[in-house]
């Protein structure tokens, strides 16, 4: 069965959208079979086709109603002999303006297709808390700055602002730092001076946790950073430190995607 996937898309509406260059058409009884990498739990979804000889073939399948849960899943074609094989895709599946136009909606779960290493096609589920999601970071005339995009609130994408407040906690002394945020439709731009981060558990090095309070939003929003195509961002992505009164201020990112500010050696 020569079939590739050109284009994948998970819609706005939480539908799996391919375009596949095709040898000949799906017989009928033929599935997609979604299998969660980690626990082997499988989802089939009929697609049998039956017609003229075609280059090209086109599906939607609803996401909703199969029950996925959070993880990777990998896709597979089943004939109807029971015989299956891996999905292939030529579609990378990244587009950073459609991720921001899919996060702008309030969801329970968040779906994506992407195409792995070894060139197939695979979602990638994640629980779509509220959070807000980081786009660039300065330190610069003895502040940290951040900016980004509110992700899964339902705030509109409008000129509104709301209230917002930054907070910079470490857990282990119950030491905080807040600063006023900007918050304007779902973009936010925040800064906190450095010296007031040092000053405020002076004797202590450790870990700050960048959090937003926002007004209309229920709870406060991690700081972090998922809407991309990039992961494991702690081994990848370093940033340069700053020093203040001769102590090492850095950024970094935890196992799961989210910010912190590492403060001393």
């Amino acid at each position: 069965m020569g079939v590739v996937v050109t284009d994948a898309e998970v819609t706005l509406a939480d539908v799996l959208s391919l375009r596949l260059a095709i040898d000949e058409p799906l017989q009928a009884g033929t599935e997609l079979v979604l299998r969660h990498r980690t626990t082997g739990v499988e989802r089939d979804v009929r697609l049998g086709t039956p017609g003229a000889r075609a280059r090209e073939a086109t599906l939607a399948v609803s996401l909703a109603p199969l029950d996925l849960t959070a993880g990777r899943w990998d896709a597979y074609l089943r004939g109807a002999d029971g015989k299956r094989s891996r999905l292939r895709s030529v579609d990378p599946g990244f587009s950073l303006d459609h991720l921001d136009a899919y996060a702008l909606c309030k969801r329970t779960l968040a779906y994506r297709s992407y195409r792995t290493r070894n060139g197939f096609l695979a979602l990638k589920i994640s629980e779509a808390d509220p959070v807000a999601e980081v786009r660039a970071i300065w330190f610069r005339e003895g502040r940290f700055e951040v900016m980004g995009l509110l992700a899964y609130t339902g705030l509109e994408d409008d000129d509104d602002r709301h209230e917002a407040t930054l907070t910079l906690d470490r857990r282990q002394t119950s030491a905080r730092v807040t600063a006023t945020a900007y918050v304007q439709g779902v973009r936010f731009h925040a800064a906190v001076s450095l010296v007031d981060v040092v000053a405020a558990d002076p004797e202590e090095s450790g870990t700050w946790e960048p959090a937003l309070q926002v007004e209309g939003v229920p709870t406060a929003l991690r700081l972090g950073a998922r809407l991309d195509d990039v992961d494991g961002k702690r081994r990848r992505l370093h940033y340069p430190s700053a020093e203040v009164d001769g102590v090492p201020i850095r950024p970094c990112y935890t196992a799961d995607d989210e910010l912190r500010i590492e403060v001393g050696g």
